[in-house]
C-alpha cells in the first residue's frame, strides 16, 4: 500500500512499507542488516525508518562482534574502463 501522506523528499514520490536488506553505517563501519521494516519511495528507491526501527539497527550495530555471517561480493573500481 503507498503512503502518499509520507512523500519521500528527494521525488515527492510515494512511499510503502517492506523489508529490505538495510545498509547502515555505524562509526566508519558499514553492516547489513535483513528483513528490516522500512518506507521505501516507489519512484526512486529512497529509504526511510521509523524512530524504533533506526534505534534497533544502532543496537545491532554497536554489538557488531556477535555478528555471526559474513557475505563477499564483487567489487569494481569507477574508474575501470571496459572498452
Amino acid at each position: 500500500m503507498v503512503n502518499k501522506s509520507d512523500l519521500c523528499e528527494f521525488c515527492e514520490g510515494g512511499t510503502e512499507k517492506k523489508l529490505i536488506r538495510a545498509r547502515f553505517r555505524y562509526k566508519g563501519q558499514t553492516i547489513f542488516i535483513n528483513d528490516v521494516p522500512a518506507w521505501v519511495c516507489t519512484h526512486c528507491g529512497e529509504q526511510y525508518f521509523d524512530a524504533p526501527v533506526y534505534q534497533c539497527m544502532e543496537k545491532i550495530a554497536k554489538n557488531r562482534d556477535n555478528i555471526q555471517k559474513t557475505i563477499s561480493f564483487p567489487l569494481a573500481e569507477y574508474d575501470m574502463v571496459i572498452s
